[in-house]
């Protein structure tokens, strides 16, 4: 290879052996002979390098932040070599070592209820998205209805033989939500009886449906989940699908008077597909000490391949608070007002489903 010449810049480069010469340019301020009206032209300004930040790497390669309505953070813009995917593979590695480093260290905090906010993201919320996204292809709507700040009690139907709609709802709040909630959902008694999935369900923040842990819950300011309708929701036979059960006898209403918080009614399409509750055998049921024993289409039959719910397409609905706060204190103790409040409370989620139902063009699209 021929020497390279280092051209001072600005300078023009000396034509080589066999190359016409270009034509000289005038200086700047002057014009070329034979040209009265030529243009000038500025001095020439050394085009900016790309902003370096201390490892090196440049600043186009940084994530651009949250994504608005979503928990996660977008991929940082393409670079060259694929400088973006090699970011976002950085970025995931570093939060995992410092994950990793606060649970060896113990610089994370557990509340009273077992609560682990640092495992929940980390762990527990990664571990059921991919089913939150790519299984159920779950569909918000009215996710503004949920405040950015305060408690906020939210009453949602109840479905699907396995309580994953109270999971899917979660995820929702968390994800879509811009404050990015959490939600606290109060479980049955069952949920911390049983091995491993009570502890599971202390670390995401669940815990047990008593007035007194909800109410604890709305007065710090949490957004709490209850889904009245509890084992009857959940194991009513596949012809009754999107019928709500009975609501109890309001207690979801009396705490949220007391803590003085609005009630946001949800409704969730989708779940009641997941295992078609055919039967129920009932003498099996008991001998277990479980509410019921569901035969669907797949279980027992298939044996473990059973449990696998069916892919449908949910959709999650959040409508329109409810305010409490404008009741006096001794409200809470009306029985007719709680019964009013949890009528208007079950009508608007029964008539949302039938409205997303009419919507629905497709149980699985």
């Amino acid at each position: 290879m021929a020497d390279a010449k280092v051209i001072p810049f600005g300078e023009e480069p000396r034509p080589r052996r066999g190359q016409a010469a270009r034509p000289k340019q005038p200086k700047p301020g002057k014009q070329a002979q034979g040209e009265p009206h030529a243009r000038k032209q500025g001095p020439l300004k050394p085009v900016p390098e790309p902003a370096e930040r201390a490892d090196g790497q440049e600043a186009a390669d940084e994530p651009r932040g949250p994504e608005p309505g979503t928990g996660r953070e977008r991929a940082g813009r393409p670079g060259p070599g694929g400088g973006s995917g090699r970011s976002d593979w950085e970025r995931r590695l570093a939060g995992g070592l410092a994950f990793l480093r606060r649970r060896v260290t113990g610089e994370y905090e557990v509340d009273e209820f077992g609560y682990d906010r640092d495992l929940t993201d980390q762990v527990l919320m990664s571990l059921v998205r991919p089913f939150y996204d790519n299984y159920f292809r779950v569909e918000v709507k009215g996710i503004e209805n949920i405040p950015s700040e305060g408690g906020a009690l939210v009453v949602a139907n109840h479905s699907g033989v396995l309580p994953l709609d109270g999971l899917m709802m979660q995820v929702a709040v968390h994800d879509n939500h811009p404050a990015q909630r959490h939600l606290r959902l109060l479980a049955a008694d069952l949920v911390f009886m049983l091995p491993v999935i009570n502890e599971l369900a202390r670390k995401a923040g669940h815990t047990l449906a008593c007035a007194e842990d909800a109410e604890q819950l709305l007065r710090r300011g949490e957004v709490v989940g209850v889904m009245p309708e509890g084992f009857k929701g959940i194991g009513k036979p596949f012809s009754e699908r999107y019928k709500l059960q009975r609501f109890g006898r309001g207690g979801f209403v009396s705490t949220a008077l007391r803590a003085g918080v609005p009630i946001v009614p949800c409704s969730i399409v989708g779940a009641e597909e997941i295992y078609p509750l055919l039967g129920n055998a009932k003498t099996l049921a008991r001998l277990l000490g479980i509410p019921y024993f569901p035969l669907t289409p797949t279980f027992p039959w298939l044996g473990p391949l059973g449990v696998l719910p069916l892919p449908t397409k949910w959709t999650i609905q959040f409508g329109e608070p409810i305010p409490t706060d404008g009741y006096p204190a001794e409200a809470a103790e009306d029985p007719m007002l709680m019964f009013n409040l949890t009528d208007q409370v079950r009508e608007r989620i029964q008539h949302t489903l039938y409205e997303l139902l009419v919507q629905r063009r497709s149980v699985f699209f």
